[in-house]
């Protein structure tokens, strides 16, 4: 029988009265029994710290907590699993030694881990129980998830039928969540995005594109919070009681997630995980889930799963420090690895190989890139930010009909098509994986050895979004990442996409050296392969006179 909290000054006497609290039963009927409120009162008293039990809805005493004299900390549920539109199964009965009367944290823990109830017995100085708070989820209008309070003025007086109250409130709960999904299906989110700095000048471009992401992964957006922070929070990013109200208005709004727009420390989702039951996603986990859900070739896949393995592995973390460490003694006395570092072990092999089926995969990739250097086929390659109509635009200049779709990231593994140019110039258009601002590190790290092949480019498209309000920044984006790559050398075409849709004269004021088309109704496209066609001309002869000079 394990007592939860801080026990490590107890003495064996103490720590067997605790363990007696564990024999107690109560009654489904009935919220808390006078004997067992009285025992937690004494004991609390004589203690003088806060003491909690957890009791399931058969009345069996499932933890016994002990706090400090301001409060409790309540341990690990995820092994009381709720189902959907349910509450846990657990009620939560604890002593408060200084006539306070239920806190904020109290009713946030109860909504937030979902606890059939919480129950405050006020301790007096001479260890007996006075008033008796007790509160319940109330869900109303399908969207709010407030509580109701009620305050005895002794144990006495708690009355029967708590058994009838909790099968209510839960129906009332499958109500109100089928409102937002009649099948109990899917994932819905509340997404939270802050903002510092100049950040706060972009809000609208910001939470455009964070929801189009979410959209993109399958996601259904319940709303937005957008926080402007001067300083991260090291622990929890935006404070642990920020934290809490953007938890609790995700279970107001019937949210299975949390989507934070930024990227967070493994300390941070490990903290803000542990305030709820609900998922806790950041802005590389949702790319990263984009990735994996668009990865159709074998190179892709291993790419994404290599990509998602380095993120996960320096998140994978136990409960205390003895959970992260080997454990063994001179002889091999111990009880050797943990299972945490067993699985991390296993994700660094699993690391390992699937580098060498990437490098593998590398080699052949280099190959056919020899083949096209051999035949002197020239290589146009398509560049840009997410959803700039790479895709669209490849199929117009190719003939051909790849999945193109008006989402984030629809496109992810590398495609080449060979193509007769007006003029009679072989060449072939290969179209890349989107760039997007502020993308995953190991992400870039995976694709590297597929956005490597832009080295050999003869010449590269980079394609913008005519429509996006913020063109600019996408191509400082764009260009960006082609410098970390050492791609700045190469020769490009800045190429304006979706002039269809921009009002009219709009497409007057773009850049004059940029070449605007539109790859849905084919216009500016003849012009566009004109000025391929005359670059790769310009570029055999180039390297023909070259080459003469250095015969010479």
């Amino acid at each position: 029988m394990r007592i939860y909290g801080e026990t490590k000054r107890l003495t064996p006497q103490q720590r067997k009265e605790l363990e007696r609290i564990y024999r107690r039963r109560v009654s489904p009927k009935v919220l808390v029994t006078p004997e067992l409120g009285r025992e937690l009162s004494q004991l609390s008293r004589k203690l003088n710290r806060q003491l909690a039990v957890l009791v399931d809805r058969k009345g069996r005493v499932t933890h016994v907590i002990l706090g400090d004299h301001d409060s409790i900390l309540i341990p690990d549920l995820t092994a009381w699993r709720i189902g959907w539109g349910s509450l846990r199964g657990l009620r939560c009965v604890h002593t408060h030694l200084s006539g306070e009367e239920i806190s904020e944290e109290d009713l946030t823990d109860m909504v937030l881990l979902r606890l059939d109830a919480m129950v405050v017995i006020q301790v007096g100085e001479d260890g007996l129980p006075k008033e008796v708070a007790f509160a319940h989820i109330v869900p109303q209008e399908g969207r709010r998830l407030p509580w109701q309070i009620t305050v005895y003025s002794h144990l006495s007086q708690v009355e029967e039928g708590f058994d009838h109250l909790i099968r209510e409130i839960e129906d009332e709960l499958r109500k109100s969540q089928r409102l937002f999904d009649a099948q109990g299906e899917g994932e819905r989110a509340l997404l939270v995005l802050p903002l510092q700095g100049d950040e706060v000048d972009d809000e609208e471009y910001l939470v455009a594109e964070l929801v189009s992401l979410a959209e993109s992964a399958g996601i259904e957006v319940a709303d937005v919070i957008t926080q402007r922070i001067r300083k991260v929070n090291p622990a929890t990013y935006l404070g642990r009681g920020k934290v809490r109200e953007l938890l609790m208005r995700s279970l107001q709004k019937g949210c299975t997630m949390v989507v934070f727009g930024k990227e967070l420390t493994p300390v941070q989702a490990n903290a803000i995980a542990s305030l709820s039951d609900l998922k806790v996603l950041d802005r590389t986990q949702l790319i990263l889930d984009i990735f994996a859900q668009r990865a159709q070739s074998i190179e892709g896949r291993i790419q994404v799963e290599l990509a998602q393995l380095r993120y996960m592995l320096p998140r994978l973390v136990g409960r205390g420090t003895a959970m992260s460490k080997l454990m063994g003694g001179v002889g091999g006395r111990g009880p050797g690895e943990t299972k945490l570092e067993v699985d991390r072990r296993r994700v660094r092999d699993r690391i390992a190989h699937l580098e060498r089926r990437l490098k593998a995969q590398g080699k052949g990739r280099r190959l056919r890139r020899k083949g096209r250097g051999r035949r002197g086929t020239p290589v146009v390659s398509l560049v840009g930010y997410t959803n700039a109509g790479k895709t669209t635009l490849i199929n117009r200049l190719t003939r051909s009909d790849l999945k193109a779709e008006d989402r984030l990231f629809a496109t992810l593994d590398t495609t080449s098509r060979q193509r007769v140019l007006p003029g009679g110039t072989k060449c072939v258009f290969t179209d890349t994986v989107g760039f997007i601002r502020h993308m995953p590190k190991d992400l870039k790290v995976a694709f590297r050895a597929t956005l490597e092949e832009l080295e050999d480019a003869s010449l590269l498209l980079h394609v913008v979004d005519a429509t996006s309000d913020r063109w600019d920044q996408e191509m400082e984006v764009v260009d960006s990442i082609l410098e970390e790559l050492g791609l700045n050398h190469l020769e490009r075409i800045l190429v304006f996409n979706k002039i269809d849709l921009l009002p009219s004269g709009a497409a007057e004021l773009l850049p004059p050296k940029a070449v605007a088309v539109s790859a849905l109704t084919g216009e500016g496209i003849d012009r566009l392969l004109e000025e391929i066609e005359e670059r790769l001309i310009v570029r055999e002869e180039t390297k023909e006179l070259a080459g003469e000079a250095v015969d010479y």
